[in-house]
């Protein structure tokens, strides 16, 4: 409902003018001053949309109180109202900005013709508000899908440029310099409160939220450099915790800072590293405070940990996986390290092994030794065994699921492109792991399954584009876009020419 405020000095003129709007503009909620300190009190507790200003006032006139108005309200539009037809008083009303003017006494035609037009200019500058905040929304939302698939891919995958390069554009990321990945391993009973501390981390405008799967949610934060990282990292730690309450067994494990996105899976496997003993009062815990071995032997481990073991096991190289595993066996054993503290490094590499099975929607218990072994020979028959156990689960898995699967998923891309599609509703659809997804993809089809989306997306944009009567804004959203600027990116990215250019090749054809 447009609100309209009627300014004059007179009571006969205030109410004439009134009936006259009410009879022709029953829409409307009107309300009346009878001076110029009254409109501007009203201004700040009625919010009009129009005011009708009278200029020759007492006390405070129309002039003076059009400018303390517009000083305070800039969105308010005025028609100013006067019996004196004078360039000056135009001219000083001009400078406010205006609408329009009457002169008094004018015909009930005219004015209904003149506070029509601005009434009608109000009405279409609401409807485009609501449209854009609702544009402004949806693209919140595609952002949210977009931004948890890409942490999905960046820890798990490999992600298409184009989606990170639009998202480190469009996102309000203080730093992109350095980063670091926390878990935040939430017990069984509190997923529900993934959305809370989605909403927590939002709030710090310095991090990226991936999808909760099992019991852990990683989190890929980026450095602020107004803060050391321990004092950036603690302090959302312990506004992540603040959410538990009175849960028990929340926990969160905070990797090493690296300089890329290329690097961001080392610093999320030194976070699972950090979650291995939950028994700490802090209920956080940096990489770096894990015990260490001694640098050397440390160095081993993280050689090792840059072949990465879990995109070998993604891959199914379980040959390899034991290969190097006994590797490092036999490296300890050759550096007469302390048999109980090989142990322990084997039970953190199995139990990264475990994890990603698990985060690829196999059932993978956590691997444990039965027992503390007395010999190094012990050692290598205990960890091949409990690596036999784990492989079979992995096959087993894998001979379950439908030959037609990857199909079926393609086909949903094909024809739901338009709509906000995310790795999540898609695993939903198909009863399947996003991480599982992703891999089958890579495996199957050889591009993530943004490519696909992209690519669909785009061709179907092509297509519109020949269109001369759809806009370019209108295409953006049919094809699956929230934001104009956005799917131009990506389609430039894609195409190596703009949307605009496009259509020209294809007029000169």
């Amino acid at each position: 409902m447009i609100k309209l405020l009627i300014v004059d000095d007179e009571q006969i003129e205030r109410d004439g003018m009134q009936a006259i709007l009410e009879k022709n503009f029953p829409g409307l909620l009107i309300e009346q001053a009878k001076n110029g300190n009254m409109a501007v009190q009203m201004a700040g507790e009625f919010k009009p949309d129009l005011i009708l200003m009278d200029i020759k006032m007492p006390g405070m006139n129309g002039m003076e109180a059009l400018e303390l108005i517009s000083g305070e309200h800039p969105n308010i539009k005025f028609i100013m109202v006067t019996a004196y037809d004078t360039f000056d008083y135009m001219r000083q009303a001009i400078k406010f900005g205006v609408k329009d003017y009457m002169l008094k006494p004018s015909k009930a035609s005219d004015i209904v013709v003149t506070i029509g037009k601005v009434l009608q200019q109000i009405e279409e500058e609401k409807v485009s508000l609501q449209k854009n905040l609702q544009e402004k929304e949806a693209l919140q939302k595609t952002l949210s899908l977009v931004e948890t698939d890409v942490v999905t891919q960046l820890l798990f995958d490999h992600v298409h440029e184009v989606h990170v390069d639009m998202l480190l554009e469009i996102l309000d990321i203080p730093s992109k310099e350095e980063m670091f990945v926390m878990i935040v391993l939430l017990p069984p009973g509190s997923e529900n409160m993934y959305g809370s501390v989605k909403e927590k981390v939002r709030q710090t405008k310095s991090c990226w939220i991936g999808a909760l799967y099992g019991n852990q949610l990683p989190i890929i934060v980026f450095r602020n450099p107004d803060q050391s990282f321990r004092s950036q990292a603690t302090a959302l730690a312990r506004e992540i915790l603040s959410l538990a309450r009175s849960v028990q067994n929340w926990f969160v494990g905070i990797g090493n800072v690296c300089k890329t996105l290329d690097e961001i899976r080392q610093s999320y496997q030194e976070s699972l590293i950090a979650t291995m003993d939950t028994k700490i009062p802090m209920k956080y815990r940096f990489y770096s405070d894990v015990p260490s071995m001694g640098e050397r032997y440390d160095n081993i481990l993280v050689q090792h940990h840059k072949k990465e073991f879990s995109d070998q096991v993604r891959l199914g190289e379980w040959q390899q996986v034991r290969t190097n595993i006994m590797n490092i066996i036999q490296i300890y054993e050759n550096e007469g390290l302390d048999l109980l503290q090989t142990q322990q490094r084997m039970l953190e590499v199995l139990w990264i092994v475990a994890q990603v099975m698990r985060e690829m929607g196999i059932d993978a218990t956590t691997p444990l030794y039965s027992y503390r072994t007395n010999d190094y020979r012990q050692l290598r028959s205990e960890t091949n065994g409990l690596l036999d156990r784990m492989m079979q689960s992995y096959h087993d898995h894998y001979d379950l699921l439908e030959a037609d699967t990857i199909h079926q998923i393609k086909q949903y891309i094909l024809d739901h492109s338009h709509e906000d599609i995310s790795l999540e509703s898609l695993a939903q659809k198909v009863e399947l792991s996003p991480i599982y997804i992703s891999k089958m993809f890579k495996e199957k089809l050889g591009i993530n399954y943004i490519d696909l989306l992209t690519e669909c997306r785009i061709e179907k944009a092509k297509k519109l584009l020949a269109d001369s009567e759809k806009s370019i804004k209108e295409i953006t959203f049919e094809v699956g876009y929230h934001d104009p600027n956005y799917f131009s990116k990506v389609f430039k990215k894609m195409c190596k020419m703009s949307p605009k250019d496009y259509r020209k090749t294809l007029v000169s054809k």
